[in-house]
């Protein structure tokens, strides 16, 4: 039976990077998932990269990871449909005006690059806005990539790195032994030295196999697309409090998202929508966007994404269990995620990584003492 050096378990955004470095490091690799590669919460989101809606704690991350997506032909070697724009958060009402300005300023002195704007000087940057925007958060480090295309490039590159590819897998357990670990999926099992628990909201399962215990909570995020229309908008906006998200594609259709939430979990994944924060999510983006009123609706879902107790990632070494790993599960992930998946696999090649990783123990509920 084969010794991988390294089996993750989790083909999205973290895995799929964490695979791809720690390969393209001299590491036999074996990747699973159960579906095709990225089709979970890093297929399903709306594609945002963005420092305004990053938590302050993560904005060195998320500016180097903003740098690996728009460099992403370079060091993934195929498109995955990266627009690199302007970025606009908007104030309508004198409270959103206090609560953008809080939050810019953490922000810009975390590093991102952002400054208040006047809402005629935000108008002048996205003619398309409401005239009634009062106060604007301008940020030059923004855009969006294409979910679906982002599978699509992490699958051939992470073949042509000799990944063993093992989609439409599922694990069931694993299981560690004196040489590495056991793990019982599908099609059999496998053995590996090291292990990287990459399973979003899947994680604490996951963890349960170690006998490690960390709550995830789970978001079922609405999502909504239009069908095509002439350009309306050239940024991407949301809005202070974070309840929009909307960025128009290349091709006409316009996206609309902002953690309006559906009904779902872990075991179900999104399965139903709640028509009233469909409605609401839509109004708020015609709201900011005015002309999006003559657009139709085209499809709407629910996808899921996870988050610790603090929203802050959990990437570093399982406690107590030599040779097992975890990534993964951080509020909108999708954008610091490539950095910080590369992070870990310096981390599992025996490498010291350029900022520091995530502790998981930090999560972890301890005994109280007697």
């Amino acid at each position: 039976m084969t010794m991988h050096d390294l089996a993750v378990v989790g083909g999205g955004v973290h895995g799929a990077t964490a695979a791809l470095f720690a390969a393209r490091g001299g590491m036999d690799v074996a990747l699973f998932d159960r579906g095709p590669l990225c089709r979970e919460a890093s297929g399903v989101n709306a594609g945002t990269l963005t420092m305004q809606m990053t938590r302050v704690a993560l904005m060195p991350y998320a500016l180097r990871a903003h740098a690996m997506w728009a460099s992403a032909r370079d060091w993934l070697g195929h498109d995955v449909g990266v627009v690199v724009c302007d970025g606009l958060s908007l104030a309508f009402t004198p409270a959103e005006e206090e609560l953008l300005t809080y939050r810019a300023g953490k922000r810009r002195e975390a590093g991102a690059p952002i400054v208040l704007v006047s809402g005629s000087e935000a108008r002048r940057i996205e003619p398309g806005l409401s005239p009634a925007v009062r106060l604007a958060g301008h940020c030059r480090v923004d855009g969006y990539a294409n979910a679906y295309l982002t599978g699509l490039a992490y699958r051939r590159a992470l073949l042509e790195a000799g990944v063993a590819l093992r989609e439409s897998t599922p694990v069931r357990g694993v299981t560690p032994t004196g040489a590495g670990f056991e793990l019982d999926t599908a099609s059999g099992t496998v053995r590996a030295r090291r292990i990287l628990l990459a399973g979003g909201v899947w994680i604490e399962p996951m963890l349960a196999w170690l006998g490690v215990h960390l709550p995830i909570k789970t978001l079922v995020n609405q999502l909504v697309v239009s069908e095509r229309v002439a350009p309306v908008m050239r940024t991407v906006v949301g809005i202070a409090n974070g309840l929009l998200s909307l960025k128009q594609y290349p091709h006409g259709t316009v996206v609309i998202g902002g953690g309006w939430q559906g009904v779902g979990d872990r075991e179900r994944g999104g399965v139903e929508l709640l028509p009233d924060r469909v409605v609401g999510n839509v109004r708020l983006a015609c709201h900011a966007i005015p002309a999006l009123r003559a657009a139709r609706m085209a499809r709407a879902w629910a996808g899921l994404e996870a988050e610790t107790a603090d929203a802050l990632p959990v990437a570093g070494p399982v406690p107590g269990v030599e040779g097992a790993f975890v990534c993964g599960s951080v509020h909108s992930g999708y954008t610091s995620g490539p950095y910080i998946a590369r992070l870990l696999a310096e981390r599992i090649l025996g490498r010291e990584p350029d900022l520091p990783l995530f502790p998981v123990d930090r999560l972890l509920s301890r005994p109280r003492a007697a």
